[in-house]
């Protein structure tokens, strides 16, 4: 497993993180024995730096990370996010209610101190409070977390928060099928030395080339309930690309993954290319799905024939359909 910088938090952490999304809820039956497991066959696969949010199972997904905390002896960092279990109104964005989004996470994640805590894709207004972004710098400042960052949804949000001096870090959706973040932003979030955490990177499954046409989900799987925006962002969920030609593209990328891999791992792997990322966080409810996950940080970088193919079929099939939206 090879480490990259989170920007100006100077930390090391793993290429291929974890995602704990899926293990929180909103993505189908899950068992927390097998879940936890995942996560340790992560850890020793090197991974060491997890992302779970406060509204992942109302808090599920960070007590399970608080187990594998005291199971564990390696130095993990975890990044939690807040600001999704109340109306999303700035008004609420307050210093007082912050921190006590915070201690709940704290308590949660069973730390004195959260690695890094993100504004999780907050109401657009907030990126133009400065006193929301000052209240996150008291927290840094008084010890409850060790950084904060800002989880978007599109890249003019993202633009707009790295102007703020305190965000070391921004976690957006990066994947084969949403490739706009690379045009601008990247080079922004080098200048200014942000962390760039790049999350659906499997375009909520799509990208791991197992979905049909008579592919199930569950009643409670976003991927059954917001294909059309119904709960939160459409974009989160296939990357906001329908279904259907979702399924024709994903044929189109199957003839470029390479002997001995997969798809998804391809799709990791292109994601690390760019040299922005800092770290990509597929999820994984087993441990076989983690293994593999991490596996793709040692596959080579995609030949050149390969990254203009995936060029060409993004550009032809899903830009015009979803590029301007994100």
């Amino acid at each position: 497993m090879q480490s990259r910088r989170l920007g100006k938090t100077g930390w090391d952490v793993s290429e291929i993180g974890f995602g704990a999304w899926a293990i929180g809820g909103s993505w189908g039956e899950t068992d927390e024995g097998e879940s936890l497991a995942a996560m340790h066959a992560a850890v020793d696969a090197g991974v060491t730096f997890f992302d779970t949010a406060d509204v992942y199972g109302d808090g599920r997904s960070e007590r399970l990370i608080a187990r594998l905390l005291q199971e564990r002896e390696e130095h993990l960092v975890v990044a939690t996010k807040f600001g999704r279990r109340v109306e999303l109104d700035p008004a609420l964005f307050t210093y007082e209610n912050l921190r006590a989004w915070l201690e709940r996470s704290r308590e949660n994640l069973g730390v004195e101190a959260v690695d890094l805590v993100q504004l999780h894709c907050p109401p657009r207004e907030t990126y133009y409070l400065p006193e929301v972004h000052e209240a996150c710098d008291r927290l840094v400042q008084e010890g409850l977390v060790r950084a904060y960052g800002v989880s978007v949804e599109k890249v003019e949000d993202a633009l707009k928060a790295i102007e703020f001096e305190g965000v070391a870090t921004i976690q957006l959706i990066f994947n084969m099928l949403r490739q706009r973040p690379a045009e601008l932003f990247f080079d922004q979030a080098r200048r200014r030395d942000v962390g760039v955490i790049a999350r659906v990177p499997l375009a909520s499954g799509l990208l791991t080339g197992k979905f049909d046409r008579n592919t199930m989900f569950a009643a409670d799987d976003h991927r059954e309930f917001n294909r059309h925006g119904e709960q939160f962002d459409v974009g989160e969920t296939f990357s906001g690309l329908d279904y259907e030609v979702g399924l024709d593209v994903v044929e189109e990328l199957k003839p470029l993954v390479p002997p001995g891999a997969t798809l998804a791992q391809l799709a990791l792997r292109w994601i690390l290319t760019f040299d922005a990322v800092s770290t990509v966080i597929p999820g994984a409810k087993t441990p076989e799905q983690a293994r593999a996950n991490a596996a793709a940080s040692d596959l080579p970088a995609p030949p050149p024939e390969t990254m203009e193919r995936i060029a060409e079929i993004y550009s032809r099939q899903v830009a015009p359909l979803v590029h301007q939206r994100w």
